[in-house]
């Protein structure tokens, strides 16, 4: 299926801007910026919000905490969502789309609440197991905090989006390890799940030609993201830091959410191959027509809204959804 006309009548925006840092950070593309994410049409779900900070190893880890709730929250019978933004390890924060946008949807649409992490970036010396272990914290934290976030304590699911998603599934292996209980499910949201990512198939790789060179992410790029979140080379990797890496079984239930026009799904693809063959309960869903990172678009576009609607069904029920294909 085509790039998603939401994306693709975007791309001639970007025709002379070197690179996505420059995007991201050169004044001189300011207005490219704003016009290349902007999105003025969309209202977003008006729920309430408000900070909070877990206690962890490294200092108190800043959560945003999302709730749709009427008032009677006293219930403790909702699940809760632990949820972490991409950004490579080394960008991003609870304030982008993908985190802010992405948490009020799915509190509304699985009267969830969303615990939104602010977890340490690898910048300036801060490498794993820093953000690893933040994220650890936050999800120990909901589960502590249950009676007065209004949630069941057993409800508690883990996700995140690209490197997110990373964090997400390394936090629910830990959790499984270190405390003897995982999380009541995991959503890996188009993320990267090993140190070297696989190489894609000629198919795929001819999909990806549609795609503009600064928003692909070739060997290089994931190369030196994945080092430098480990602050060393990729073969002293744990399973912690890339769940590729781990045994898997005894997992909690998983959704790998793909975007078809992404070079990483080669790793989503892979890795929920590897949970089924470590008997996880897996279901393994590719949005056509979207690129990495479509949580940052609006709901009022047809697979993101899909997409949203297969995570808060998982959250409400983590092992009782079929596969899918979200399609425009």
């Amino acid at each position: 299926m085509p790039v998603h006309p939401a994306m693709s009548s975007r791309f001639p925006l970007l025709e002379g801007v070197p690179s996505m840092q420059a995007l991201m950070e050169d004044p001189r593309y300011a207005q490219v910026r704003d016009e290349f994410g902007a999105h003025p049409d969309y209202q977003v779900p008006d729920v309430r919000v408000r900070s909070d900070a877990a206690p962890g190893p490294h200092g108190p880890v800043p959560v945003r905490v999302y709730d749709d709730g009427d008032g009677a929250s006293s219930s403790g019978t909702r699940p809760c969502l632990v949820w972490m933004h991409g950004g490579a390890f080394m960008a991003g924060s609870i304030d982008m789309p993908e985190a802010d946008w992405t948490s009020r949807e799915l509190a509304r649409r699985a009267g969830a609440v969303v615990v939104s992490v602010d977890y340490r970036l690898c910048n300036d010396g801060v490498h794993y197991p820093v953000p690893h272990d933040d994220v650890v914290a936050a999800v120990r934290w909901a589960g502590k905090s249950a009676p007065s976030l209004g949630i069941d304590p057993g409800r508690v699911s883990v996700g995140g989006a690209s490197a997110g998603a990373n964090l997400a599934a390394g936090a629910a292996l830990r959790l499984r390890d270190a405390d003897g209980q995982p999380p009541a499910g995991l959503i890996f949201a188009y993320g990267v799940a090993h140190s070297v990512i696989p190489p894609v198939s000629g198919e795929h790789a001819a999909l990806m030609r549609e795609v503009p060179a600064m928003l692909q992410f070739p060997p290089t790029a994931t190369s030196f993201f994945n080092v430098n979140y480990l602050g060393g080379p990729v073969s002293e990797a744990s399973g912690y830091a890339f769940p590729a890496l781990a045994d898997l079984r005894g997992l909690c239930p998983t959704l790998v959410l793909n975007a078809e026009y992404d070079d990483l799904r080669a790793s989503g693809q892979a890795f929920a191959a590897a949970l089924a063959v470590a008997g996880v309960d897996v279901r393994q869903v590719m949005a056509t027509s979207m690129l990495h990172g479509f949580l940052n678009l609006p709901a009022t576009i047809g697979p993101v809204s899909a997409a949203l609607d297969l995570i808060a069904a998982t959250l409400r029920e983590p092992a009782a959804l079929p596969a899918a294909v979200i399609t425009a």
